[in-house]
């Protein structure tokens, strides 16, 4: 399976972008951020006329998130992030596919910090951790994927000086990340890549993309027996180039088959 992850800044306003990509790298699974669409402007038959089956949870102008499978229908399991049923944000979905429970997350961004936002972002993440801890104790083959907007380390941004006191890097939110990894969870990309920048994430102004000043923001955390079946991982930045394009790349892993859960 080719999983992959793609904030894709606005799903309508830039649809070719998507449709383009998924022609060139012909992902099996999905994960998709910012739709910034309510569910009814959710471009279904595009997707459907690409190959790809689809579940999503949008709001209109912010936020959304979507699973899109080539060939099938996503098994929704889950819409919303559990813990506060007054949250409105459209931040959470998750499907089985093949097998494999995936949640498609989009963390808060928390800036200004400190300030509410931040307390949002905290408290977001508190509820991802417990509800990761339920998923781990199921024991079955998960992953979850997405923008986390976090940078865990200081090979995960291009200046990490710079970076201190912003709200994707300071050291709560950091240390939040590294709780889901001491739970079990494993970062794939850091897995097979243990000492190198590696960037998801480049801003549009100061020609960022073009001086590789990026930013690590999109993961992949994996249960242990996802793990086992990790093969390689792949960062598609040729689309980050492209014209009126996302200021995310896609962000892929490739697993082995493994067995089925029903």
């Amino acid at each position: 399976m080719k999983l992959a992850t793609y904030n894709v800044n606005g799903i309508n306003g830039r649809l070719d972008v998507l449709l383009r990509w998924l022609d060139e790298a012909k992902p099996d699974v999905v994960c998709l951020q910012e739709l910034k669409a309510p569910d009814d402007k959710f471009p279904r038959r595009e997707i459907e006329r690409a190959g790809y089956g689809a579940i999503w949870h949008g709001q209109k102008s912010w936020n959304g998130v979507a699973i899109l499978a080539r060939d099938q229908e996503p098994r929704e399991t889950r819409r919303g992030l559990p813990g506060d049923p007054n949250d409105s944000h459209s931040r959470y979905i998750e499907a089985a596919v093949d097998g494999i429970v995936i949640g498609c997350l989009y963390l808060p961004n928390g800036n200004p910090a400190p300030g509410p936002k931040f307390d949002y972002k905290l408290r977001w993440f508190e509820r991802l951790q417990s509800y990761a801890a339920e998923l781990f104790e199921l024991e079955v083959p998960v992953a979850l994927v997405g923008d986390f907007n976090v940078m865990p380390t200081d090979l995960d941004v291009y200046a990490p000086e710079r970076w201190r006191d912003d709200a994707l890097f300071r050291s709560e939110v950091r240390a939040a990340y590294a709780e889901l990894i001491a739970m079990g969870w494993t970062d794939a990309i850091r897995l097979l890549h243990p000492d190198e920048r590696i960037y998801t994430f480049w801003k549009y102004f100061r020609n960022a993309f073009a001086r590789d000043a990026g930013l690590r923001i999109d993961h992949f955390l994996l249960s242990p027996s996802l793990r086992e079946r990790l093969k390689t991982c792949g960062f598609d930045k040729f689309a980050r180039a492209w014209e009126h394009t996302s200021d995310h790349a896609p962000v892929w892993i490739e697993l082995d088959d493994g067995e089925l859960i029903s």
